[in-house]
C-alpha cells in the first residue's frame, strides 16, 4: 500500500490551481457558443496531490455547487438512481426529455447546493427540498395504475400498487456540517468493536462496547458459528456472516437515518447517480457509458475526492445561547427536561476522538467496493482541527481528546410499531451540533 501524500506548497500547485480556474478561456470564444456546462475542466485522478488543501476543497466547492447539464453527462437515461445503477425496469421507455426529470424518483437537482443550502453551502434545505428515500428503485414515478411493470412507476416489487404516502421515506436535506468527525468517530467505534470480536474465542461471548455506547453482545458457538442475535443498534450489512471463517463486520454506518453509508465518499457517488445522473468512474467503471447517456467519466476519483473533502471539513456548528436572560433560562431548563425523560441514553451529548483521530483520511479504511478503497491510491491526509479549514472548529482539550457534541450513539433504534413495520432510524444528531440538519419524525415507507 502506498503511504499517505504530503500537500504540495509549490510553484506548480499554483499553476495546477489557475489551469483549472482559467481553461475555458483558453479556448475559441467561438466553440464556447451553444455549449453550456458547470465544469470545463475536471480533476484528473493524480491532481489531487498537487494541490494544496484549500485548493482541493475550492474544488471540491466548485463541484458541491455545479448546476450540471446534459452536455457533460448529466442525466441516466438507461439507469436508475440506485447504489449501482440498476439498469431500467423498462428499458423501451428511457429517461429522456421529458422524462428526465422527477421530483420523487430522480433525478431530481440540477446541483447538491439545490438542496443544501441553509444557512449556508453545504447545510440542510427548506421542506421544498424533502429527499424521497427510495424512489429512486423506480424508472419514473407516476403512480399510473394501468402500469403493469414492476418497478417503473406505480407497481412495487411484491406487485402491488403504491401512492404517495407508501412509494418511498421522505426526509429532510440533512446539513453536512460536522459530517468530517462523525465519520471518524464511527471509525474508531468500528475499530473498538472489531478488536472486541477478534479476541472471542469458541463457545464464548464478550459485550461490544465503545466509547461508553453498548451495542449489545457478540457470542460464538463452540463450532465457530457466529452468533449475533444479542448484538444491538447494527445494519444487516454489518451482521451478515456467511460462516464461521467470515465474521460479521460490526462496521458502523453513520449516514442515513437507517445506516446505508459507511463514509461521505460513498454518500457523495451514490447522490451524484441519484439526484443527477452524474456516475464516477470508481463505482460505474472508467471508460463505461453505464447510463447511456453519451459520456464517460463523469466524475473522476480525484473529484470524489475534492468534493468529499469540501464537505468533511465544512465548518463545524455550535450551540448559540441567547443573550435576553428569560430566553436563557429557557434553554437551561429545556434541557434539564431534556435530561430527565432520558433522551440522553440515546441522544448522547457528547463522544470522544481520541489518539488523534480527528486526522481525517481519504479513502475511509472500510470502504465497501464500488468506492475507493485503501491501497487504490495514496492516502490523503486533513487536520479536522487545523485553523487553515474554514472556521469554527473543534479543537483537542488539554487531555488530547476531541469531544464531539454530536447528540448521538451512532446506532439504529427500533422505533416500529409491530413485527411487519420494517421502519428503524439511527438517534440522528441533534440540532445542537447539526444545527443544519432539520429532522422530521414522520416516517414513510414502502
Amino acid at each position: 500500500m502506498r503511504g499517505p501524500r504530503k500537500w504540495p506548497t509549490s510553484l506548480a500547485a499554483e499553476l495546477l490551481f489557475c489551469s483549472l480556474a482559467f481553461v475555458a478561456r483558453a479556448q475559441d470564444a467561438a466553440s464556447q457558443i451553444g455549449r453550456e456546462v458547470a465544469v470545463p475542466r475536471h480533476l484528473q485522478d493524480g491532481d489531487e496531490y498537487q494541490l494544496v488543501i484549500p485548493q482541493l476543497i475550492a474544488f471540491g466547492e466548485k463541484l458541491f455547487t455545479a448546476r450540471w447539464t446534459v452536455q457533460e453527462g448529466a442525466g441516466r437515461p438507461l439507469s436508475k438512481g440506485t447504489a449501482n445503477g440498476a439498469r431500467l425496469s423498462d428499458p423501451s421507455a428511457p429517461l429522456v426529455f421529458p422524462f428526465n426529470f422527477n421530483r420523487l424518483s430522480g433525478p431530481d437537482a440540477n446541483s447538491c447546493s439545490g438542496c443544501h443550502n441553509l444557512p449556508s453551502t453545504g447545510g440542510g434545505g427548506d421542506r421544498v427540498t424533502d429527499v424521497f428515500v427510495l424512489g429512486q428503485r423506480f424508472d419514473f414515478i407516476s403512480f399510473d395504475h394501468s402500469d403493469a411493470i414492476a418497478t417503473k412507476d406505480a407497481l412495487d416489487e411484491r406487485g402491488s400498487f403504491v401512492v404517495q404516502q407508501n412509494f418511498a421515506n421522505e426526509r429532510k436535506t440533512i446539513g453536512m456540517n460536522g459530517s468530517g468527525f462523525i465519520e471518524m468517530l464511527a471509525r474508531q467505534m468500528t475499530a473498538d468493536l472489531q478488536a472486541i470480536r477478534d479476541t472471542i474465542a469458541r463457545g464464548a461471548s464478550k459485550a461490544l462496547v465503545s466509547k461508553g455506547v453498548s451495542f449489545g453482545t457478540l457470542a460464538r458457538t463452540v463450532d465457530g458459528t457466529w452468533d449475533i442475535s444479542r448484538v444491538q443498534g447494527l445494519p444487516a450489512p454489518s451482521l451478515a456472516s456467511p460462516d464461521a471463517s467470515h465474521p460479521p463486520s460490526l462496521v458502523i454506518m453513520p449516514f442515513h437515518q437507517a445506516g446505508a453509508a459507511i463514509s461521505l465518499r460513498q454518500f457523495t457517488v451514490n447522490a451524484f447517480n441519484q439526484h443527477h445522473g452524474i456516475q464516477a468512474e470508481e463505482r460505474f467503471g472508467l471508460g463505461v457509458d453505464e447510463d447511456g447517456d453519451g459520456f464517460v467519466n463523469e466524475l473522476t476519483a480525484a473529484d470524489v475526492t475534492a468534493v468529499t473533502l469540501y464537505q468533511a471539513t465544512l465548518p463545524v456548528p455550535g450551540r448559540l445561547i441567547p443573550g435576553e436572560p428569560g430566553l436563557a433560562k429557557a434553554v437551561r431548563i429545556g434541557e434539564q427536561h431534556f435530561s430527565d425523560v432520558g433522551c440522553p441514553n440515546c441522544h448522547i451529548p457528547k463522544l470522544p476522538l481520541t489518539n488523534k483521530g480527528w486526522i481525517y483520511s481519504e479513502p475511509n479504511p472500510y470502504n465497501p467496493s464500488g468506492n475507493l478503497r485503501v491501497g487504490d491510491a495514496p492516502l490523503l491526509v486533513v487536520d479536522l482541527t487545523s485553523d487553515e479549514l474554514p472556521g469554527p472548529r473543534l479543537k483537542p482539550d488539554a487531555h488530547g481528546v476531541v469531544w464531539v457534541p454530536a447528540f448521538t450513539d451512532l446506532k439504529l433504534h427500533d422505533i416500529t410499531t409491530g413485527s411487519t413495520d420494517p421502519r428503524t432510524a439511527r438517534s440522528e444528531p441533534a440540532r445542537r451540533f447539526r444545527r443544519l440538519l432539520p429532522r422530521q419524525h414522520q416516517i414513510h415507507h414502502p
